[in-house]
């Protein structure tokens, strides 16, 4: 399956949740947050100055 930046924090766990750790390493440690499970990948990123697309390339390896 291809990880979209539209794709919620919540069904990007549920489908793998082995990619949890790219996340974390990248300084997302809000995942076990009820708020971060409806934000989309890119919402994410934005708020955590992350390059979205960056992130989007390692979840997809």
């Amino acid at each position: 399956m291809q990880i979209k930046k539209d794709m919620t924090i919540g069904e990007l766990l549920e489908i793998a949740p082995e990619k949890a750790d790219i996340l974390l390493e990248a300084g997302m440690h809000c995942l076990g947050c009820p708020a971060s499970q409806g934000e989309t990948i890119e919402e994410a990123c934005m708020v955590h100055g992350i390059d979205v697309e960056e992130i989007i390339e390692k979840l997809n390896k």
